[in-house]
């Protein structure tokens, strides 16, 4: 599923349609998009049934789809929509529960481009809007770009602050670390069988995702690979051949002495919006191993992993960016790139032979 910037004609507005069963949390999901000046939810509706007869009518530009609904569920509308509107972008909302990150990473699997999730008990109406506004918009918004369809600048690059890449021979790299966001359980699902049995490196994963999903996102990438594949936890032995996710709400670094390194977590402050995030593992990596570090940078809304990877130059680790092209969202592989961090720019099939031919 890829998904180029869709562009909003000047003068109009991005169309939404919001699908709940629940009559509160339609006009609540309505109230919180409607404040923004370039949203317009243009119809509601309380399932799936009723959703797929409303989309020719309203023609949105993104659907937001509950799971849990009468008539017909977010899954089986899901699949309708994939069939009758390949392109149409769909948000689920989701519960913080086991079940519903079960249910969220299929709806992922099947094609959703992004999530939201829900409190069970979300307090004032006032909390479940502020929260709304904060989430929601901005990834409804991610996928849009508003305005003159003229070419438009490119977004501003944090300036660079690390020193200059080493001179002298590259160091045979020892480890790879992997930040990823939006679309980034697809992407890892092409990535990781792609690595060959016996591969020699331990492999760290920051995806950003909230507890409960990462440890399901481990066990769905376990199928798919014969490399142990696991969430990482305190202490961690970091062993060559094997994938560790960082546990969603807590940052994942790299600890290392002359014997073994090991994975410490703790719940410091987020960055870039984001625990776990990509600049901590990506610095602690500098840190551990020098330049004797394969950086690596997915699909993502957002620029969590730049300043990491100006670390990982700085000490001369070799960076890779996936491309636009394959990217749900070419936010932060996309600052990586135009900041001049990457030594090369890839499709998502081309990273891991990329990878294979720098050890």
């Amino acid at each position: 599923m890829l998904t180029a910037k869709r562009q909003i004609p000047p003068g109009s507005k991005l169309r939404a349609l919001v699908v709940d069963d629940s009559v509160v949390i339609r006009r609540l999901v309505s109230h919180a998009l409607d404040e923004d000046p370039e949203i317009e939810v243009v119809g509601s509706a309380p399932d799936g049934k009723v959703a797929l007869a409303r989309i020719p009518q309203l023609n949105p530009h993104v659907v937001t789809l509950d799971i849990e609904m009468p008539n017909m569920d977010g899954l089986t509308t899901l699949r309708n929509i994939r069939k009758q509107y390949p392109d149409l972008i769909v948000i689920m909302f989701s519960t913080l529960t086991e079940r519903g990150a079960a249910t969220t990473m299929e709806a992922l699997a099947l094609g959703a481009h992004d999530y939201v999730t829900k409190a069970s008990n979300s307090g004032s109406l006032d909390r479940s809007l502020q929260n709304l506004r904060g989430e929601l918009i901005p990834k409804v918004k991610q996928f849009f770009r508003f305005g003159p369809s003229a070419p438009q600048p490119a977004p501003s690059v944090p300036s660079r602050i690390a020193p200059a890449r080493p001179k002298g021979p590259r160091m045979h790299p020892q480890v790879v670390v992997i930040g990823v966001s939006t679309g980034g359980p697809t992407a890892l699902a092409r990535l990781i069988p792609k690595f060959p049995v016996g591969f020699p490196l331990p492999i760290l994963i920051v995806q950003h995702m909230p507890p409960v999903f990462t440890r399901l996102l481990a066990e769905r990438l376990q199928v798919q690979t014969k490399m142990k594949v696991m969430e990482a936890a305190e202490g961690s032995k970091i062993e060559p051949g094997a994938v560790w996710i960082a546990p969603g709400n807590y940052h994942m670094h790299i600890r290392r002495n002359a014997r073994q390194a090991v994975v410490r977590l703790d719940q410091a402050p987020p960055e870039n919006s984001c625990r776990p995030a990509a600049d901590v593992l990506f610095r602690s990596a500098a840190e551990a191993y020098g330049g004797a570090v394969i950086g690596v940078v997915l699909t993502g809304m957002g620029k969590d992993g730049f300043r990491g990877c100006e670390a990982l130059k700085g000490q001369g680790a070799y960076v890779i960016a996936q491309d636009e092209a394959s990217s749900v969202v070419w936010g932060m592989p996309g600052f990586v790139s135009k900041g001049g961090l990457a030594d090369a720019t890839l499709d998502i099939d081309a990273v891991v032979p990329e990878i294979l031919g720098q050890i």
